[in-house]
């Protein structure tokens, strides 16, 4: 990779004075205002800046603070706390939660050779695109989301555009938590209430647990959360064994482009989990550890997603349906629902959080300064920070309503967002970060870094067709209930 991963030598939160009342700290040096002169220091205190032989540092944008959150020394509220095994316990909850319910009917779809091979392939890329995205960050530390990142690459366009679509990527996640969580307390009640207080239940408890402003508290939850879903798939794998074979499995299969690619979009959300990243580093004691904590998610996300595609899929056969915890029998499935649930909750608040922060971010933040209300416990800070987060939840509500039906809505989100977020836009940062010199000498990284591109604007544009040819097929066959509708969702 072209950036390589440096210990900070000193926190730039303390050496670099702070020139302002408000708590935020600029990248004024010893009294110049000379860009170059602010760059060469960045780059001796090694803050993620590119060695000068590798890249023509006059190219590269200082930015106006070098860390989002500004000088916490004497903050209320304190944001870089994280170490490398949180913010891997939350990476490995925003991702594995709802991503491993769909993999068995992937299988199903596709048969077992290749679900194995595009679960393991698109894995492994989605494991470089990750480093990448470490790698841009160490470069522009005060990147938090990729609205800064849109800056860096394309101005303000760059910024409104790649902002937006995060925050809109990010809100239909928390609606897919709700639709989840709505079919779960359907299935653990036998549909006993309407519906719809169902998906109000869960958006009023992911809101509750998104309130609290920072990640460190969350990450424990993480761990309980990673706990619910290997517990609920565990449960599962034992239910079908139980059931015994359902059918026999194919090796391969003989499907249309629609289906077949509304599989591989539900493999692409499996792997979504990168749109965050560089929040969670942001909130690290030592960003330069993020490797730790992407290659335990991907090595344990990885495996998981093999073993249980694997296994459900041997026994359940080509009834497979999804989510996966369904394919047990009603008893096995309300005990497996109910163990999930804490997954379902968790990884959402993380979703919402994540959301959330950039928005107040974005309010808070401005020409490079930070204000007091960010690290304060003022009544605007906490006041604002509740109100985003529960338009949000109150938009995720409506998301789950309109679009009633999980993959389907899986693979809405993994072909508009996903297909960038987890894949193409991780190629655009790798030709952002090499000079045109560098990659003259490296033409097979070059090659695969241009095919990732590539492959990201082509998931997008297949994923939106296979998707919308799915919901059409859905709505005909009669197999979507309304929005709005309070017929039980239990599968």
């Amino acid at each position: 990779m072209q950036s390589e991963w440096k210990s900070p030598a000193n926190n730039p939160a303390q050496d670099i004075p702070d020139n302002s009342d408000s708590g935020h700290h600029s990248s004024a040096t010893s009294g110049s205002n000379n860009p170059q002169d602010e760059k060469n220091l960045a780059r001796q205190r090694g803050l993620g800046y590119p060695d000068s032989k590798a890249v023509d540092v006059s190219s590269v944008p200082v930015p106006s603070e070098f860390d989002v959150y500004g000088n916490e020394e004497h903050a209320d509220v304190k944001y870089r706390t994280m170490v490398w095994w949180k913010a891997a316990a939350l990476m490995l909850a925003e991702t594995v939660s709802l991503g491993i319910l769909s993999i068995p009917s992937v299988f199903a779809s596709v048969g077992m050779v290749a679900g194995c091979f595009l679960v393991i392939g698109l894995g492994i890329i989605a494991t470089a695109s990750g480093y990448v995205i470490g790698s841009f960050k160490l470069r522009y530390p005060h990147v938090h989301n990729m609205a800064d990142a849109g800056e860096v690459l394309g101005g303000r366009i760059g910024r409104e555009v790649l902002g937006a679509a995060q925050v809109v990527f990010m809100v239909f996640l928390c609606g897919s938590h709700v639709l989840t969580g709505m079919i779960a307390f359907d299935t653990i009640t036998n549909g006993a209430s309407c519906s719809v207080v169902w998906a109000v239940v869960t958006a009023a408890i992911c809101f509750i647990f998104t309130v609290p402003r920072t990640l460190n508290g969350i990450s424990y939850l993480s761990v309980v959360s990673f706990i619910s879903i290997l517990a609920a798939v565990l449960i599962t794998m034992i239910g079908v064994g139980i059931k015994g074979h359902q059918g026999t499995i194919a090796i391969t299969t003989n499907l249309n482009f629609a289906n077949g690619f509304l599989a591989v979009t539900d493999i692409i959300f499996a792997y979504s989990g990168h749109v965050a990243f560089f929040t969670f580093i942001s909130e690290m004691q030592k960003p330069e550890d993020f490797p730790k904590a992407l290659f335990f998610l991907q090595i344990s996300d990885t495996i998981l997603y093999v073993v249980v595609g694997v296994v459900v899929y041997a026994y359940a056969g080509p009834n497979t349906v999804s989510p996966a915890l369904g394919n047990t029998g009603p008893t096995l499935s309300k005990i497996a629902y109910g163990i999930a649930l804490p997954t379902i909750i968790i990884a959402g608040t993380i979703n919402g959080h994540v959301c959330s922060k950039l928005v107040y971010i974005r309010i808070f933040r401005r020409n490079g300064k930070t204000s007091r209300h960010m690290t304060s416990n003022s009544f605007t800070g906490w006041g604002t920070w509740i109100l985003i987060s529960f338009v949000i939840w109150a938009l995720a509500f409506i998301i789950a309503e309109l679009i009633p039906f999980f993959n389907d809505l899986l693979s809405v989100i993994s072909s508009l967002f996903a297909s960038w977020f987890t894949y193409g836009i991780s190629g655009i940062f790798w030709f952002h970060l090499t000079t045109r010199t560098d990659r003259r000498g490296r033409k097979l990284e070059t090659l695969f870094w241009g095919f990732i591109v590539v492959m990201g604007a082509f998931i997008m544009v297949a994923g939106m067709y296979a998707s919308i040819v799915g919901i059409i097929n859905g709505y005909k066959s009669g197999g979507f209930p309304g929005p709005f509708s309070c017929s039980n969702r239990a599968n």
